[in-house]
């Protein structure tokens, strides 16, 4: 470590103290300096990254080195905050500013820790609880602290930190929130074991109704028993996720498995259980949340198309030929099949996200992918140099891949 005749000290710090104190792999291993000004830190070869404070990399591993710092709350949200780092700030004040007291945990160079707020009685204890009061003055530690629930699965949060979170909510603390921010721990919360921990936990403090109000509204809305035995919406929701993180599914369908139901929130009443046109609901509802959020174009295009066609596929077995091709079109499984194949991921996560239905037979599925290998098969190229309009080429297609499906399934209503 390139210190050369500077005094500062270095520390290991935040997560990856925590996991090794878990005994998981450490990914990441961030260290705070103190003692020490940016110059010196220039000088003896870091390269500086931070913008809001001073965030060095190693000049050789690249790994991130912050100097020791205190925070004042001077506004709203979690940037309203004047930083101070300079060589007297100690490192108790550096971790005193800390979220959570199982991240408030320091290494030195020697092996020994530093854990001025019992994180390590925490670790055991398997408990997630607030450093100080300060806790409050960022509405992101909300987030992180549901985030953390969904990845430490066998946590829980302490009641002192979940009545304060309470409290954040009802003073509007959360409303300064901005959306960059908001996606950005949801859609790593998502990535996590259990993904639904992290929505219970949002719910619980009364956050995701400011959040996501559309999702909130999902629970107590009913299903028919009949194809959803768990009844509540909410809850299948989440059983969705939570399929979906138990396949190691991407982050589009996840997404996708979060959203595809919204429109269920907004059933009139009185036709409750059932919830026709829920689909086209979603859609409208979902494209409010992307842009509201700033979703990535990759999970909103995907999670249109679940919550626009996911009821659709259930009907696969009743097409015609030409309706099944119709469909493939409309999915636009020939031009982008990595994207189709998500897209039928993400229904087999909405099929088996029911109660006493997590292994069900998939039978749509099956016909849908054959038929559009059998579709796949004929030669577009070739067909389109028998025409010159656009119109009789797409029309030449679209009668081979009948023919072709006509062919390779003979059950498949003409």
């Amino acid at each position: 470590m390139p210190q050369g005749s500077n005094p500062f000290q270095i520390y290991a710090v935040g997560g990856a103290v925590r996991d090794e104190l878990l005994g998981i792999p450490v990914k990441d291993r961030d260290f705070v300096v103190v003692g020490t000004t940016p110059q010196a830190m220039l000088d003896a070869g870091y390269k500086p990254v931070g913008k809001d404070f001073p965030v060095f990399l190693h000049p050789k591993t690249h790994e991130e080195y912050a100097l020791a710092r205190t925070e004042r709350k001077t506004g709203a949200g979690y940037k309203g905050f004047a930083v101070y780092a300079a060589p007297d700030v100690t490192l108790e004040e550096d971790l005193a500013r800390r979220d959570f007291t199982m991240n408030a945990i320091a290494k030195d160079a020697d092996g020994k820790l530093i854990d001025p707020h019992n994180g390590r009685a925490d670790i055991q204890a398997k408990t997630l609880r607030h450093v100080s009061d300060a806790f409050a003055e960022d509405p992101v530690r909300i987030l992180r602290a549901a985030r953390f629930s969904a990845r430490f699965t066998d946590f829980t949060i302490a009641p002192e930190t979940l009545t304060l979170m309470r409290q954040m909510v009802q003073s509007g603390e959360v409303d300064a929130l901005v959306p960059e921010r908001v996606w950005q721990e949801l859609n790593r919360g998502l990535m996590e074991a259990k993904p639904s921990r992290m929505f219970d936990v949002l719910r619980d403090c009364g956050a995701l109704q400011k959040i996501m109000p559309e999702l909130d509204k999902l629970w107590g809305v009913p299903q028919p028993p009949k194809h959803h035995p768990e009844i509540d919406t909410g809850v299948h929701v989440m059983m969705v996720i939570d399929y979906a993180a138990k396949q190691n599914f991407n982050l589009p369908i996840r997404f996708a498995a979060l959203v595809h139901d919204l429109g269920k929130g907004t059933t009139p009443k009185e036709i409750l259980p059932r919830h026709i046109g829920h689909e086209a609901r979603s859609v409208h509802l979902l494209k409010d949340v992307c842009k509201r959020l700033r979703v990535p174009n990759d999970c909103k295009e995907l999670a249109v198309m679940v919550a626009k066609f996911h009821g659709k596929l259930h009907q696969v077995s009743k097409m015609r030929v030409a309706t099944l091709v119709e469909f493939l079109t409309e999915l636009d499984a020939f031009r982008q099949p990595e994207r189709f194949n998500d897209f039928l991921k993400a229904c087999e996560c909405d099929s088996r996200g029911r109660t006493g239905l997590e292994n069900c037979a998939l039978p749509e599925t099956d016909m849908i992918l054959t038929a559009l290998q059998a579709a796949q098969n004929i030669d577009a190229g070739a067909i389109a140099k028998q025409h010159t309009e656009p119109e009789k080429i797409k029309q030449a297609i679209f009668e081979a891949r009948l023919e072709a499906l006509k062919h390779a399934i003979p059950s498949f209503r003409t």
